[in-house]
């Protein structure tokens, strides 16, 4: 369960990921530092690490689904309790949506992002796939970082995008047509789990909470 108390941070499901080659070299990792990116927290990402974190940037408000699949997940996506809920990175960031781990907070061979969305409900193969693809959608289309890391928005005061915040809005972006849910999963199984979750909605709607009944029973 993401969020089992109220007025507690949440159980999470944070996802570490990074590629190797058949040798075990990271290819998320720079040999040298890259004297020229616009941000020092990519300095040290290799040209391919750089397209698979803006392709996983890219995707997130499409993937929501896969990461939070409950009405409860998203009691636990709330700001003030270490969970993210904005589009954002950054270089050991533990605030970020995914936290780029680099050279000089580690080896060069333990470079790796944390996608720090997934919540403690998540179905972890399905999370970590999606991961994969998003990323991989990235590295084959040369996508660019289009956001900068979070300690620059700040102090150049630019406002991040927001993350859906409801199961309903997040599904919305999932199965809409043209989402890079649609674009890097199969149809059949957007159009599936979409359903799925739609009937957890129903069933969500449909119940009487104690929260309800206690607020209401005597009052209206």
């Amino acid at each position: 369960m993401a969020k089992p108390m109220q007025g507690q941070p949440g159980s999470s499901g944070h996802i570490h990921v990074s590629l190797t080659d058949l040798a075990g070299k990271n290819l998320f990792a720079r040999d040298t530092p890259d004297p020229n990116t616009p941000w020092p927290d990519a300095a040290h990402l290799s040209d391919l690490g750089r397209h698979f974190l803006a392709g996983i940037l890219e995707a997130l408000p499409d993937i929501m689904p896969l990461f939070a699949p409950t009405i409860n997940s998203y009691k636990r996506l709330v700001e003030n309790f270490w969970a993210p809920v904005n589009i954002s990175w950054g270089l050991e960031d533990r605030m970020a949506s995914v936290r780029i781990i680099t050279p000089p907070v580690c080896k060069p061979g333990a470079t790796r992002f944390e996608v720090r969305i997934p919540g403690a409900d998540l179905h972890p193969h399905y999370a970590l796939s999606v991961i994969l693809a998003a990323g991989w959608r990235g590295v084959e289309k040369k996508l660019s970082i289009s956001v900068p890391p979070v300690e620059t928005m700040k102090k150049e005061n630019i406002t991040p995008g927001l993350l859906p915040n409801t199961l309903e809005e997040a599904l919305k972006r999932f199965h809409a047509p043209g989402s890079v849910a649609r674009e890097i999963l199969d149809n059949e199984f957007v159009d599936f789990f979409t359903a799925t979750r739609e009937h957890e909605l129903r069933l969500w709607r449909e119940a009487v909470t104690d929260w309800e009944f206690k607020r209401y029973i005597e009052t209206v």
